[in-house]
């Protein structure tokens, strides 16, 4: 210790600490920032949307005249829109996150897989409703259906779950699976019995959060085709349809001020649904946490 000049010492840790409060003080400042600008959005979406939202609202066609208009045909086709989403990406996205973290040899082209779709996170929507222009609506024939649109918006966030899978599978205790090969069990039943079982908190919040990001996702659908207004409801799997999102848009885009009023409902609406989708994912995970 003789060798410690304590000035040296007082001097780093005082400018190490001045450093921290500094830090500290910006760090506050982007947060208050931020919490302060989605106070004043949602301040703003509430005066204007609550007095547009009614029942009417929610069971009327779109139309051209504000008092009128009503958010039925979207919120249907959204609903119809997660009815495909939900399964293919959940199913997909799970899949692919099990055989790379159970089946999957670790070497260089398995890395080189992990990282790319890591990196497929991170690209742009309007990129994916390209490619699903490409694939599903002119080289499949689908058209502007809910299942092109569907198909479309599973590409677009399966990326994201097959990382939140991949890293609440790996979150699982390697002691747990050899304790299940120590009672006998085969690599599928420990999968099923032990690690999914485990890692299911963390995949429902990812898919949940990724489904929320579909839902509200407008670039892809506008890439497509799928049109605005529509007076009738999706029939099938192949029909017609619009979302939220795009009958959103359409009224937000409009000059007259009464339809301004009816977009900040819809945007209400949307939140709500948002909102439901995060309350089942917390509810779900709570359960299996206290489970296992």
């Amino acid at each position: 210790m003789r060798y410690i000049d304590d000035t040296v010492v007082m001097k780093r840790m005082t400018k190490r600490i001045a450093f921290n409060k500094i830090w500290k003080i910006l760090f506050f400042l982007a947060t208050a920032f931020a919490l302060v600008t989605l106070a004043i959005l949602l301040y703003r979406i509430l005066t204007q949307g609550v007095g547009s939202l009614s029942m009417d609202f929610l069971t009327n066609f779109a139309s051209r005249f504000a008092d009128k208009a009503g958010i039925k045909t979207a919120l249907v086709g959204s609903l119809w829109l997660m009815a495909v989403v939900a399964p293919v990406s959940i199913i997909l996205g799970v899949g692919t996150a099990i055989y790379l973290e159970e089946y999957a040899k670790k070497n260089r082209l398995n890395d080189f897989i992990r990282m790319n779709i890591s990196n497929l996170s991170g690209v742009p929507s309007i990129v994916f409703g390209l490619l699903g222009l490409t694939i599903f609506v002119r080289m499949m024939g689908l058209g502007k259906s809910v299942l092109a649109a569907g198909l479309t918006m599973s590409l677009l966030i399966l990326p994201v779950i097959i990382v939140a899978a991949q890293e609440a599978i790996r979150a699982v205790p390697n002691e747990q699976r050899e304790a299940s090969y120590g009672m006998g069990a085969t690599k599928w039943q420990t999968i099923m019995h032990v690690v999914l079982p485990a890692a299911i908190p963390g995949i429902v919040t990812g898919s949940i959060l990724a489904l929320s990001r579909a839902i509200g996702e407008t670039a892809p659908l506008v890439v497509i085709g799928v049109p605005v207004i529509l007076q009738f409801l999706p029939n099938g799997l192949l029909s017609q349809f619009t979302a939220l999102p795009m009958q959103i848009y359409d009224w937000a885009k409009r000059p007259q001020e009464a339809f301004q009023s009816v977009a900040a409902a819809g945007i209400l609406v949307l939140m709500i649904v948002l909102l439901l989708m995060n309350s089942i994912a917390i509810f779900i995970r709570n359960k299996f946490q206290k489970r296992y």
